[in-house]
């Protein structure tokens, strides 16, 4: 399984769509969600309705202390009290308007440790590593050459 960015998301954050993410100053929460009954597409779901009720496990409060530095979103620890239900085997961001419906999608983790976990009554703390939540990049894909030349002219710069 992989982390990742929900495409509708991401064209949310760059402005390609009415409805505009700003991580820092819009609400942003993150929902523990059981894999069980629900299976994410990552360029197919683009709101919180998209998420089965019966799945949403828990939800947070608004994400506090965000930061934005050098492409990296961040934001102090989320911890779920008191936490009862089916497993988690996701946790889901979203930038909550208070309608489902419009509520757009930001992010799905699933390889932190500790996932999948079984609430037990007690509670659930996702503790987000140093370089942020997440993070945008751009990934490089280069081809082998056997000159600096033929190295420029196979270079190819992907966007995922």
């Amino acid at each position: 399984m992989a982390s990742w960015l929900y495409g509708l998301g991401r064209s949310k954050f760059l402005g390609h769509a009415t409805e505009q993410i700003n991580w820092i100053s819009d609400d942003i929460k993150l929902m523990l969600v059981d894999g069980a009954d629900y299976s994410p597409a990552q360029n197919t779901h683009d709101y919180h309705d998209d998420v089965a009720g019966a799945g949403i496990v828990a939800t947070s409060a608004n994400l506090a202390s965000k930061t934005a530095t050098l492409g990296a979103a961040d934001s102090a620890d989320v911890t779920w009290s008191t936490v009862t239900g089916d497993s988690v085997e996701y946790i889901i961001g979203f930038k909550d308007t208070t309608v489902s419906a419009t509520s757009p999608l930001i992010l799905k983790l699933d390889d932190y440790t500790g996932l999948p976990v079984t609430p037990n009554g007690g509670n659930i703390t996702a503790a987000f590593p140093s370089g942020g939540i997440f993070v945008l990049t751009i990934p490089l894909v280069l081809s082998i050459a056997h000159s600096v030349l033929d190295l420029l002219a196979l270079a190819k710069v992907t966007i995922s």
